[in-house]
């Protein structure tokens, strides 16, 4: 495999991910995509919103292309205390996934652009960890996405059930979960 190869396997995995993302808001109500559904706030317009923003740092001005756009919680400061990771009343959601989907658009061109070589400079991150390459950013930006698209399934289940990727109807969902409770049964104190 060559690095275009490569390059090319990574961009669609990322995208693959990206479309889970977008999966899991539709068809809520607003109220459905802000309510915080963990003791921690975990909500889903949130991990839209986190992850606009880190698509914009990863692959824009960590690889000198800055975003066309800022974004109030990087140029204040809140996003180091969470205000990424949840949408603020003056935020809706249209805006937010909007965000998402330009921040993806400019990462597209980003990584079309540059090789995997390409040299980046992540500012917060440490010492010379900072110094890094397109490549790099993309197996990174994989990782994380495709891990809060695992988050967006059960926030997404836990708010009406929908299951993420499976396509059992209830009867066979009730069947499934009753063989795992039976099992843990029998380990109940």
């Amino acid at each position: 495999m060559n690095g275009m190869d490569l390059k090319d396997e990574l961009h669609q995995k990322l995208r693959a991910s990206r479309a889970v993302m977008l999966a899991r808001v539709e068809g809520l109500s607003e109220y459905n995509m802000r309510r915080p559904m963990t003791p921690t706030g975990t909500n889903l317009l949130g991990l839209i919103k986190h992850l606009a923003g880190v698509e914009y740092v990863y692959f824009g001005d960590s690889l000198g292309r800055p975003a066309p756009e800022m974004l109030a919680w990087n140029e204040d400061g809140s996003v180091w205390d969470g205000a990424d990771m949840w949408a603020k009343d003056d935020e809706t959601s249209d805006y937010l996934i909007g965000l998402y989907r330009r921040a993806c658009e400019h990462g597209d061109q980003t990584i079309d652009a540059l090789d995997l070589d390409a040299a980046a400079h992540v500012p917060h991150w440490p010492g010379e960890g900072a110094d890094t390459t397109l490549g790099v950013l993309l197996i990174h930006m994989l990782e994380g996405t495709a891990h809060h698209a695992g988050h967006a399934d059960i926030v997404r289940e836990m708010v009406d059930g929908r299951p993420g990727s499976d396509e059992r109807d209830e009867a066979g969902w009730q069947t499934y979960v009753a063989q795992i409770q039976g099992a843990a049964d029998t380990f109940a104190d």
